[in-house]
């Protein structure tokens, strides 16, 4: 039987099909054929073999038509520049075509290939269509610019096109002028060092009479400059809010931000009080209605509100209840709005957000629960006349019995302690009642402190104390001085340890003196942002930096991530080993197409024949560099059986790293009397092993062995596993 007519087949496959159909004489079939290949482009199949038949269909007045093929181009223009100097004669006719939508085509398109080959058949339909007659062609041609300018900023400038789009600021169309506006901030992105694009009072006059015209992403573009001009003083700073406010009203949140973005930055320079008030009530409804958008857009607006709140908290002064939590509400917005009620607490609303946390403190997600409990100490050391409230709000919660809110109400009290001493000392009893509620380690701590620090104020404070101490050897944060030197791997408590150790053998009344000395009172707002960064942030409302609440520069780090820059990485990158990439053998398998052989490759390196642990390899004949590091300056004990079975004597790990540093020490404990230097010499490395394993762990001791010594035969027991002595 013949075999291989299995291999063979009628069928050419689907590219073949849609090559016969792209080159079919009728106009129909052809565009079904270009939206074929679209559709396998969009699911991303590769169809870049069909690149020369796609672009015959190029020519033809099918608007439709020509968008698909001019999409296929963009897409693959990568692939196959070479090819791309073909279309070029029918991009400079598509530029000079009688309708405007075909024009304006043409030459966003060539500005989209990102060719350099085809740059300098860029620019003469580019410069015409900045002068088009057609406000559509002129906003795309001032977009195709900063593309341009991205890929060559010396032909754009010598070109002139630049000086153009400034002069398209001035333009009567609206739309013109907003898409002058991005291309002209686009190329000062790109040149950090040059002052391409500055806005005066002329510049600023024309932005603001097409602000009123321009669409919603038109406006936003504008407001963003205008945020970056430099008023000459408090009347000019005026005159920009009040042809501002209006875009407080649109519907599109992203324009409202926009337009609070630069009445926020233009209020500080208003001197007139009135006027400033005047704004802060206007600024309230529209951020108020952000608050009905979708979560994730209510998020957005609810971390832009508190940048606002801090700089000005008079805003939403009289919108506390706008802020509090619905019950379907999720949890990232409803900590934000917690975050937002701790602001706007004042003494006129402070009874009704009590009464709000305090049936927070009854949901049953724990955390916000905590959230709730830890913003009732907020508000008690927020507003000093609200702090008896509080107290009873907490000594309420404490009486429900609920674990973890009984364990953050004692670390907020704690908080409350130390802003108010010498206050609220009558509530410790209850503290103390609820001593074996608490199980986590910073809720013992706290009432440890309170204990320690109003131990005159409470008849059993030792016994209490004694009750932590039963278990102290078992928390996972404290440890007596003893443990913490020398069991605790925690660099930081061992640390700590020994600071305590050396203060308290020293000198007591000075240890005394530290421990008990007066504490600093704490802060009301801890986690509120500085104010330079505040005002750094401001300027980016609206943006993702306003989200983070970090400056651009610390998530981007000046970088764009176009798809230029990634593949340019990649590019920079491709000539670094890959630790994921198959052997050298497998890749040239691949490369050369041979996958009869590649059943036969293993995807491992072969290993060798005998394995032996690197650790132990060189241990014959030469002196192992492991040991010879570990050993430096150190003292090993000797023994004159070749194996030891004594005990590993006890040594502590510290000790043997300080005798890296320091041979001899002024008294050695009586296990380590009898031991002598060892030789580092090659010669005395031939006549003793150490076994390094021990060594690892602090309990070296070496094993005399023959100078020479003889294999082994082959039928003897297996060796002694080296880690056997650790068990």
């Amino acid at each position: 039987m013949s075999r291989p007519r299995f291999f063979t087949t009628n069928k050419r496959g689907e590219n073949y099909e849609l090559k016969s159909e792209l080159n079919s004489e009728y106009r129909h079939h052809r565009k079904d054929a270009v939206k074929k290949v679209i559709a396998n482009m969009t699911v991303g199949k590769d169809v870049s073999g069909l690149f020369p038949d796609v672009l015959k269909n190029m020519q033809t007045d099918d608007l439709e038509l020509k968008k698909l093929v001019y999409l296929y181009l963009m897409n693959y223009a990568k692939t196959q520049p070479e090819l791309v100097i073909l279309a070029v004669n029918t991009f400079v006719k598509d530029s000079d075509d009688p309708n405007p939508l075909i024009r304006a085509l043409s030459i966003r398109t060539m500005g989209c290939l990102r060719v350099d080959k085809i740059i300098d058949y860029l620019t003469e339909p580019l410069r015409k269509c900045l002068r088009d007659e057609n406000p559509y062609v002129r906003k795309t041609a001032a977009v195709c610019v900063a593309k341009l300018y991205d890929l060559n900023p010396e032909l754009a400038v010598e070109q002139d096109f630049v000086n153009i789009v400034k002069e398209m600021v001035s333009d009567v169309n609206p739309m013109v002028v907003a898409n002058a506006v991005i291309a002209l901030s686009d190329i000062q992105d790109n040149t950090p060092g040059k002052e391409i694009f500055t806005i005066n009072s002329d510049i600023l006059n024309k932005l603001l009479h097409a602000l009123n015209e321009c669409t919603e992403w038109g406006q936003i573009t504008i407001l963003t400059a205008i945020a970056d001009y430099m008023v000459s003083g408090g009347k000019e700073a005026e005159s920009i809010c009040d042809r501002v406010m209006p875009r407080l009203q649109h519907a599109n949140g992203a324009v409202v931000l926009s337009a609070i973005k630069v009445l926020m930055i233009n209020m500080r320079y208003i001197k007139e009080e009135a006027f400033v008030k005047t704004m802060c009530r206007k600024m309230a409804p529209p951020l108020v209605t952000l608050l009905s958008s979708p979560p994730e857009v209510q998020y957005i607006a609810l971390r832009n509100i508190s940048l606002i709140l801090q700089k000005r908290p008079e805003v939403l002064s009289n919108e506390v209840r706008v802020f509090f939590c619905k019950y379907n509400d999720p949890p990232y917005v409803k900590l934000e709005k917690l975050e937002i009620m701790i602001k706007l607490c004042n003494d006129r609303n402070v009874d009704q957000l009590l009464s709000e946390l305090k049936e927070y403190a009854n949901e049953v997600d724990v955390d916000f629960v905590r959230k709730s409990v830890h913003a009732i100490g907020r508000c008690a050391i927020k507003i000093e006349e609200a702090a008896e409230r509080c107290i009873n709000v907490l000594l309420d919660l404490i009486n429900t019995g609920v674990s973890y809110v009984v364990q953050e109400a004692v670390v907020v009290i704690k908080d409350i302690f130390r802003k108010y001493p010498r206050t609220y000392e009558g509530i410790i009893p209850t503290l103390c009642e609820n001593l074996e509620a608490l199980d986590e380690p910073e809720a013992k701590g706290s009432l440890i402190w309170i204990i320690g620090e109003y131990a005159e104020r409470i008849d059993n404070a030792d016994d209490l104390i004694n009750i932590f101490l039963e278990n102290f050897k078992e928390e996972n944060s404290q440890r007596i001085l003893q443990t913490a030197t020398t069991e605790c791997d925690n660099a930081d408590i061992r640390d700590r340890a020994y600071v305590y150790w050396r203060l308290l053998s020293t000198d007591p009344q000075a240890a005394k003196a530290v421990v008990l000395s007066e504490k600093p009172p704490i802060a009301g707002e801890a986690d509120a942002i500085s104010t330079a960064l505040l005002d750094s942030l401001l300027y980016d409302i609206g943006s993702l930096a306003s989200v983070y609440h970090k400056p651009a520069e610390t998530f981007i780090a000046g970088k764009k991530f176009g798809a230029d820059n990634v593949n340019r990485s990649l590019a920079e990158n491709a000539d670094e080993e890959d630790i994921n990439a198959p052997p050298r053998q497998i890749q040239e398998a691949l490369k050369n197409n041979d996958i009869g052989n590649l059943l036969d490759l293993d995807w491992d390196e072969p290993a060798s024949e005998n394995p032996i642990s690197p650790i132990l390899q060189n241990q014959g004949g030469n002196s192992n560099s492991f040991n010879d590091l570990l050993s430096i300056g150190s003292e090993i004990q000797q023994n004159t059986t070749p194996n030891t079975t004594s005990a590993p004597r006890n040594s502590n790990n510290v000790d043997d790293i300080m005798s890296l540093f320091n041979s001899g020490t002024p008294s050695q404990p009586p296990q380590q009397q009898q031991m002598v230097p060892q030789s580092s010499s090659f010669a005395s490395s031939t006549n003793t092993t150490t076994d390094f394993t021990n060594d690892l762990f602090g309990d070296a001791f070496v094993t005399n062995t023959p100078a020479q010594q003889q294999p082994k035969p082959t039928n003897t027991a297996a060796p002694k596993d080296p880690f056997a002595d650790l068990f």
